[in-house]
């Protein structure tokens, strides 16, 4: 135990440092090697990524919108649609192979990719024996801490990304007069070169104007054009009190010096999915000079106030106590989760990874329209895993379940922008692919808003031929109203979204011999099926988790039509849709079947459980409304066992809380904080799911999504609403028997502190903008309560 301690020298700094508990700081006792061990910032839109080098330190520069690719050229697919009665008439044969091999002429183009900007690289001029070796990330500040000593003199810095400013800051300083020595120096993955300037280094560089995604075992190509493609600036200077600056074309030195700042802004040309990023961009040349000017006249402590004033803002609104060793600050981030993989209780570990994701969450979604991506917005790659894109089944959905509840509605916006966005894509993929009204997007999107299923008729269809992520995104639009009863949003944006996606499922649904409607052509995501002929397909006809959308969609459409007392007519054609669309079928195992015959499955254990939709996200399956398809669902969950990657344990936690099995989600939750070593720029796409030293969830590669999942399960775990009705601690685990939260949200736009002990509710609060009768569960009874007004 001496190795994993400090000196008590060392363990007073930390606590000074931080000022804070152990579920608020990720520390660690040497730089990172790897991005996995790395501290992560962001202001939303722009990231850093902080290695804490001694003798060389390394920045990774993101910006939300750098992306390969330009606007859309939907036309070239206008006759796709005349392709889709040949499948159709294959699955009215149960000719699958047939069907798997015609759909792919209803395919288009990869998504685009998100991009790597730059790296700052600092050459610290000091010798390299390092002692009192700390860093730290505060989730209560949103800042990041270095500090180290060499030869007696104390070497600190701090980092921060700000949100007001736009501008990233590191502040270097040195215990000792004049002993402050570094040269810096900028690069990128991406073509770039540098601006003669005396003042600052002015890197500009663009990306791709087109990247081939890899398939079929080969690399695909990238294109580059200066003429095309957004484009992008990076302006770095730094200030000093003493000591001498040389300010080259591609370089800073300092010298002598005992503080310094350095100030870095960021712009690119991106202007809209449907601007062209050059002939339309912005002037990101002018934007970043003149954001880095406003930046220098302030000194980095009025920066940093307003920065923390404004994150603080939203972190704040929420505070969960699950209790903690009080030792625990002593020991390293990636120690203690060692440890806790072995079986050692570890409380503030628990809610630190709960706090991680609400930290990830506001430093990663506050660009307009331009959502987390499944890396949020830090990358290192030019070719990312999986285009670093929005994954529509599944991926860029769970990103956001932690929004709501979680009191970040703000966050969603970004998302709810991109669905606005893609909705006008997704009316033309609707007509082109599908000869369908609405609007519809497959199984990615990108910065372009891209809609068309994927897969330049060479892709499998059982990723590539998923025609439901409109339908699935539309249900936020309910989701963000329910939580924040924003009736002018529902009208002015919201409800004419979500309608076209109804509109689209409508349009889309054909009749079974049975005269059911149901969908086809059909997959479940990724997963594939072995028909009773030994087939091994994925294309049909009916599947549920197509239908399980459908639902989910019709039935948020018919609530919102409602609440803004609009189209009648179109609600009652909804409802009788509903009312006779195929029914869940509960196989011979028990469990909800995925398919439309009791078909097996090749891989029982997949990590897709996306037939489960209704009972999470949706809540049209419930224990208390349908308790027979609930206890289905949970067979199913029981076959396909706990072992999963990362972004598929956090949902199977959520299912888990849904069912009230406390103890299940929280078994889970251990696992999903399972210790994962990392790894270096070689992109590993198998093993188990976990978590890597810095807390980032490991699918694996790192995917963000894992982080938000398990976020929102805790969430699920202590809070459950229904939109007339609130549950307190509905799952909470055993482990769990003491604690509080404050700030969780509930339907209905009701903001809710608990307070339990030994398993019990002892008591709670409710708060609304307006008062209201309340519905509200806990401690085996039920009470009708008046909310207090906010």
């Amino acid at each position: 135990m001496n190795k994993l301690l400090f000196t008590l020298g060392a363990i007073l700094l930390v606590i000074s440092a931080t000022a804070q508990s152990p579920d608020k700081v990720l520390w660690f006792d040497k730089p990172a090697r790897f991005f996995n061990e790395s501290l992560l910032l962001g202001n939303g839109t722009q990231g850093a990524t902080i290695f804490g080098g001694t003798t060389k330190e390394k920045v990774l520069l993101n910006d939300a919108t750098l992306w390969s690719g330009e606007p859309l050229n939907d036309t070239i697919y206008k006759d796709c649609y005349k392709n889709l009665p040949a499948v159709r008439e294959a699955l009215s044969k149960e000719d699958y192979p047939a069907a798997d091999t015609l759909i792919k002429k209803l395919q288009g183009h990869y998504s685009q990719a998100y991009m790597a900007l730059g790296t700052l690289y600092l050459q610290m001029n000091h010798d390299t024996a390092v002692t009192n070796y700390y860093r730290d990330l505060n989730l209560d500040s949103s800042i990041a801490k270095v500090h180290y000593t060499v030869n007696g003199i104390t070497y600190d810095r701090e980092y921060l990304v700000s949100n007001p400013d736009k501008v990233i800051l590191i502040k270097l300083r040195a215990n000792k007069s004049a002993a402050l020595n570094f040269d810096l120096g900028f690069n990128s993955v991406l073509h770039y070169s540098f601006e003669k300037s005396n003042k600052c280094i002015k890197a500009i560089g663009y990306a791709p104007y087109r990247q081939d995604a890899s398939a079929r075992g080969t690399i695909g190509k990238i294109f580059y054009d200066e003429n095309r493609g957004i484009h992008f600036g990076a302006n770095i200077a730094v200030k000093i009190d003493d000591g001498k600056q040389i300010v080259g074309d591609s370089s800073i030195q300092i010298k002598g010096a005992t503080e310094a700042v350095i100030y870095i802004s960021l712009a690119t040309s991106f202007n809209g999915f449907d601007k062209d990023p050059v002939k339309q961009g912005k002037p990101y040349k002018l934007m970043g000079a003149s954001i880095l000017q406003k930046a220098l006249v302030k000194t980095f402590d009025a920066i940093k106030k307003s920065h923390i004033s404004d994150y603080r803002r939203l972190f704040a609104r929420v505070d969960l106590q699950l209790g903690w060793n009080k030792n625990a600050i002593s020991i390293p981030t990636d120690i203690r989760l060692q440890q806790y993989a072995t079986g050692i209780e570890d409380r503030a570990l628990e809610a630190l990874y709960f706090n991680f994701g609400r930290y990830l969450l506001i430093s990663s979604s506050r660009t307009p329209n331009l959502p987390a991506n499944l890396q949020g917005i830090w990358s290192y790659y030019v070719r990312p895993p999986w285009q670093c894109n929005y994954t529509t089944n599944i991926n860029a959905e769970e990103n956001y379940w932690p929004s709501e509840t979680t009191n970040l509605s703000e966050m969603h916006l970004s998302l709810l922008g991109q669905i606005e966005n893609i909705s006008k894509t997704g009316a033309a993929n609707a007509q082109n692919f599908y000869n369908c009204k609405g609007w519809s997007c497959g199984h990615n999107s990108d910065i372009w808003a891209m809609s068309n299923p994927v897969g330049d008729r060479l892709g499998r269809p059982r990723w590539c031929n998923f025609s439901m992520g409109g339908a699935w995104l539309s249900t936020h639009i309910w989701e963000h109203f329910t939580f924040t009863q924003d009736t002018a949003f529902l009208k002015q944006k919201g409800y004419p979204i979500l309608k076209g996606a109804a509109q689209f499922c409508m349009d889309f649904l054909v009749k079974d011999k049975k005269g059911n409607y149901i969908t086809s052509p059909s997959t479940s995501p990724e997963n594939t099926f072995y028909t009773d002929a030994g087939y091994e397909g994925s294309v049909l006809y009916g599947g549920t988790a197509d239908l399980a959308i459908v639902r989910e969609c019709l039935i948020k459409t018919i609530k919102a039509a409602k609440v803004l007392k609009v189209d009648a007519e179109f609600v009652n054609s909804l409802q009788k849709t509903l009312n006779n669309l195929h029914p869940y079928q509960i196989g011979a195992s028990g469990n909800l079947q995925e398919w439309y015959y009791d078909w097996k499955d090749p891989e029982p254990t997949h990590r897709h459980q996306s037939h489960l939709i209704g009972l999470f996200p949706g809540d049209h399956i419930s224990l208390e409304k349908t308790p027979e398809l609930a206890n289905a669902c949970k067979k199913t969950l029981e076959i396909k066992g706990d072992e999963t990657t990362g972004w598929s344990k956090g949902w199977r936690i959520n299912l888990w809380a849904r069912l009230k099995d406390g103890n299940h989600a929280y078994k889970m939750y251990r696992e999903l904080l399972r210790y994962l070593p990392p790894v270096g720029d070689t992109i590993i796409y198998n093993g188990p799911g976990g978590t890597y030293p810095n807390l980032l969830d490991a699918c694996p590669p790192f995917q963000i999504d894992g982080n938000f999942g398990g976020t929102a399960a805790v969430a699920e775990m202590l809070l459950q609403s229904t939109d007339d009705e609130i549950t307190l601690l509905p799952a909470l685990p055993t482990a769990w028997q003491n604690g509080h939260v404050k700030g969780l949200k509930a339907r209905g736009g009701i903001t809710v502190d608990i307070n339990w002990e030994n398993g019990k509710v002892i008591n709670y609060k409710l708060v609304s903008t307006n008062p209201k009768r309340v519905k509200v569960s806990f401690n085996d009874k039920t009470e009708i309560v008046i909310s207090q007004r906010k």
